[in-house]
């Protein structure tokens, strides 16, 4: 959906949560007091509501280039961290309604989701660590050819060696998901190489999840039973539970467009997400929801390890590198000199920008896995 389409579409809906927040007057009888204290209470929670819909407006203003790149995953998480640090403020505000029905049972619920997507978190931060295993490889790529006065049959052998162990590695990951890969795998890295470890191998030593754990049943996990909260439990809850409700909304999509983007087990994409556009943040979660489905059904992306822009550049240059080496023979002419020395410059942008993005982007992770723990932690403190 253009831009344009579900800003108007948001335009439209501006007046959503006054009208939700507003139904618990309707049969009541308040003094002016504790209707000042209603009106500030509904002025918070439609802030809430509007910054989530600027946020995810924001987000999906990106381009196609921008989409999915390490930046706006980060830009991504920091949406998280945004929303999660207003609903904190809300829910301190409100701690003596969390132990009143419904509201303990919709802040119980958000709470086993956030339990839910420290595991995503963890299987995410595993998943950069072996972007970084794929980027080492780029590095003896570049380093081996870059600056040098002449390339000679050392530098072409060290590359492409480098260049097998990415591809290897690669397609282990790709292949992990099957039982018939779980079968193979040590025979494929056994036969590549006998004297180190395979990058293939990384993933089965320091995988922070169980072997068996499923990035697609732990995303249908959070986003079960996760349905808009009716008429009469906001006005028993005087809004809290659409504040709750957005909040689960955000977490569950943060946490299903890092496992569309990150390499981790099981990365089924077939999530739906069933939120009515009459929240004013619904149509831009939506058009974002569709763009990167669109994007995973590409036919270059479609078994890819992640939708990670980056990903799919490094795939992209290794693959012209390794065609350019299968090609050349020694002594080297001038022409294939000069094409070779334009892939490595082409290798190393992509290398320098993995270089300079992971650990910014792991950090962030790390931030939001800590968050969700605090606030938690907090939340459960405050219902005893």
């Amino acid at each position: 959906m253009p831009a344009t389409d579900y800003q108007g579409a948001s335009a439209s809906f501006t007046t959503f949560g006054r009208s939700i927040l507003s139904l618990r007057n309707r049969d009541q009888v308040h003094s002016m007091e504790s209707a000042h204290e209603g009106t500030s209470q509904e002025l918070e929670l439609e802030a809430f509501q509007k910054q989530v819909a600027d946020c995810f407006n924001d987000l999906a203003s990106a381009d196609s280039d921008q989409l999915l790149s390490i930046p706006w995953i980060r830009k991504l998480l920091d949406v998280f961290l945004s929303c999660q640090e207003q609903f904190r403020s809300i829910v301190f505000k409100n701690k003596g309604c969390l132990n009143k029905s419904p509201m303990d049972r919709y802040i119980t619920e958000y709470f086993e989701r956030s339990l839910k997507a420290l595991d995503v978190c963890n299987a995410i931060r595993d998943g950069i660590e072996l972007i970084r295993q794929w980027k080492k490889q780029l590095e003896i790529v570049y380093y081996a050819l870059d600056n040098q006065r002449s390339i000679g049959e050392g530098q072409i052998r060290r590359s492409t060696k480098a260049l097998i162990d990415l591809a290897i590695g690669m397609l282990d990951e790709k292949e992990s998901n099957s039982s018939f890969a779980h079968r193979n795998r040590s025979f494929g890295r056994n036969n590549a190489q006998k004297d180190h470890n395979s990058l293939g191998q990384f993933r089965s030593l320091s995988w922070s999840v169980s072997r068996n754990w499923s990035a697609a049943k732990q995303l249908q996990a959070i986003g079960q039973n996760l349905v808009a909260p009716k008429s009469n439990e906001i006005i028993a809850t005087n809004g809290l539970a659409v504040a709750v409700f957005t909040m689960s909304y955000v977490l569950y999509f943060v946490m299903w467009a890092l496992v569309a983007a990150i390499p981790c087990q099981d990365r089924g994409l077939q999530t739906h997400f069933h939120v009515t556009r009459q929240f004013i943040w619904g149509a831009p979660l939506l058009s974002l929801h569709e763009r990167i489905l669109e994007v995973s059904r590409k036919r270059e992306r479609r078994n890819a390890t992640g939708l990670l822009k980056e990903i799919h550049q490094i795939e992209k240059c290794a693959r012209h590198m390794n065609e350019l080496t299968d090609t050349i023979h020694f002594p080297l002419s001038e022409e294939k000199e000069g094409e070779v020395k334009q892939r490595v410059q082409e290798l190393g942008q992509v290398y320098y920008g993995l270089k300079d993005r992971l650990d910014p982007l792991e950090r962030q992770v790390r931030q939001v896995f800590h968050r969700i723990v605090r606030s938690r932690t907090e939340g459960l403190g405050s219902i005893g």
